[in-house]
């Protein structure tokens, strides 16, 4: 093994030719920091006795806006156009598409603002594709749909945000014996902490690999590692290439908060902050998350790259839920516009219906009725399993219990269009999950049936939007004991974006009311209301409008 100062320094020239491409740095050439510039100078001058590069993997794991995708671009152009490679491959991998576009679409702009490569190089749009005239090279997207990836001949790969990977398909097709044909690929992946408190994930598994190597427990001289990072379970400070061990124990909560709120510490694992991600967004952040448990996880995972182990969080105290309790007029809300939310169980399960009225003149806040169903003849079952009350409930009239072992969906459609009758339904949102059909039939009578998928775009909007109204006491329900459980059953799950979705814990925990809640309201939130000009023109005006 050796060094060789020439190629470390062709492929850093060739990348400082380059320029950034977003907000106030488009335009601006590549100056790499410090740390960005060694790891390079590591990668592509350490070579092999044969003349060839020592570093066929490198592992970079950095935490949010340190620069990663503008770095991954540029050795994706290094590998494309600059690598003494005929018909060099470069692929681009992601959990999906448009994740994997990210990376390329940077590579683009960098391009199309080179004279020299936009000449040399022609850009695909559509098969975000990219080739490289003079040797016949390209640079194509791929995603985790890896059944069809096989017959590859890599010579390079560019693998972004690997713990998003759903599983490790795509990962073994791409780095196992897709290269061999080539005297010297490179696999680099670059990517934040992963969310995966199981441990099951392809990113733990590389992550933990990278660990090894770095503290000499495996030796694989072909694998460059480079973490930054808070790493609580092994009481380290993760600073590229080097640690420091944390002197303390971690357990005890409030010492475990005095190290991840210490703005010393997120200078060391923020290598690039003040610089491409500012001291003032980092702190927003913070104090953002403040006393929201969700929040202050996701800061820790975001910012200060720590895999968290914790799943989910609880969502809402019920003393907040309890401060909108009051009593909600029905008279008053016949033939009023609302919203319906509909989470219909398995045939075996509790099913909740639920309406929300947006306020008007009369009622300044949201109102909210529910209904519950469960088989008539469950209901002994669900009081073991569950250990709730819900023989009392069917007594004091809170729950309907549907005839036989298995929930009547013909009773539950029933009921709903008898409300139809009663209140002026403009929409009912509902998981398509077990309620097709239902949906197929409520629509034929009517009813304006929409569905709401239970991912994190979907649900996160109107879930935090309940969550506001709650916590500003803008909702009001009536205090029904069945809503009331679910509500304090419901757990957050998050993703990187602090997008959220409600979960329960244990499976005897029953959510079904806040998860119909939340359907209604993401359709309240997106309608928009056709005026009818026949209340306020005239008729001749009318007459001459429609002919």
């Amino acid at each position: 093994m050796y060094f060789d100062h020439e190629k470390a320094d062709r492929a850093v020239n060739f990348i400082k030719q380059l320029k950034h491409t977003k907000g106030k740095w488009r335009g601006v050439p590549f100056t790499m920091m410090e740390w960005q510039e060694q790891a390079l100078r590591d990668i592509f001058g350490t070579m092999r006795d044969n003349g060839y590069r020592q570093y066929s993997m490198a592992y970079w794991e950095v935490p949010k806006k340190n620069g990663k995708s503008e770095i991954a671009a540029a050795v994706a152009l290094q590998g494309l156009c600059a690598d003494d490679e005929w018909a060099a491959e470069v692929y681009g991998c992601a959990a999906d598409r448009a994740q994997a576009s990210l990376v390329f679409d940077v590579a683009v702009g960098m391009v199309e603002q080179n004279p020299t490569l936009s000449k040399k190089i022609k850009i695909i749009p559509s098969q975000k594709r990219m080739v490289y005239l003079p040797t016949g090279s390209f640079y194509q997207v791929l995603s985790s749909e890896s059944y069809s990836k096989h017959g590859l001949n890599v010579s390079r790969v560019i693998f972004d945000e690997l713990h998003a990977q759903p599983n490790r398909d795509l990962w073994d097709v791409m780095t196992e014996g897709s290269g061999d044909a080539r005297e010297q690929p490179l696999f680099f992946v670059i990517t934040t902490a992963g969310d995966d408190p199981d441990r099951n994930s392809i990113g733990w598994e590389v992550h933990q690999y990278a660990i090894d190597i770095l503290t000499g427990v495996k030796y694989d001289p072909t694998f460059y590692a480079l973490i930054y990072g808070l790493d609580k379970e092994n009481r380290r400070i993760w600073k590229g290439r080097d640690y420091e061990v944390i002197n303390a124990d971690l357990d005890d909560e409030e010492v475990w908060r005095n190290i991840w709120t210490n703005e010393e510490i997120w200078a060391q694992v923020n290598p690039s902050i003040g610089h491409t991600i500012s001291w003032e967004k980092v702190r927003d952040h913070f104090n953002r998350a403040q006393g929201n448990l969700a929040r202050e996880r996701n800061f820790r995972w975001l910012r200060l790259n720590s895999w968290e182990t914790l799943k989910t969080y609880k969502w809402l105290g019920l003393d907040f839920w309890d401060r909108c309790e009051g009593n909600i007029d029905i008279e008053r809300l016949k033939g009023r516009p609302c919203f319906g939310g509909l989470d219909l169980s398995s045939t075996i399960d509790l099913t909740a219906f639920v309406l929300l009225f947006p306020p008007d003149d009369i009622n300044r806040e949201w109102m909210v009725l529910p209904w519950f169903w469960v088989p008539e003849e469950n209901i002994d079952q669900r009081v073991r399993e569950d250990k709730v009350p819900y023989d009392i409930w069917v007594k004091q009239g809170f729950l309907e219990a549907t005839p036989g072992n298995v929930i009547d969906y013909k009773f539950i459609e029933k009921k709903i269009l008898e409300l139809a009758e009663i209140f002026d339904i403009q929409q009912v949102g509902y998981d398509p999950y077990n309620a097709m059909q239902t949906a197929i039939n409520l629509q034929d009578k009517g009813l304006v049936m929409v569905e709401v998928r239970q991912g994190f775009l979907s649900m996160s909007p109107p879930m935090k939007e309940v969550q506001q109204l709650v916590m500003s006491k803008k909702i009001r329900h009536n205090g029904h004991p069945i809503l009331r459980w679910n509500v304090g059953n419901v757990a957050i799950k998050t993703d990187e974006n602090e997008n959220i979705r409600p979960v329960k814990n244990k499976s005897t925990e029953r959510i079904d009311g806040l998860v119909a809640l939340v359907n209604a309201m993401a359709r309240a939130m997106l309608y928009e209301p056709q005026t009818d000009v026949s209340k306020y023109a005239s008729g001749e005006f009318l007459d001459k409008l429609w002919g």
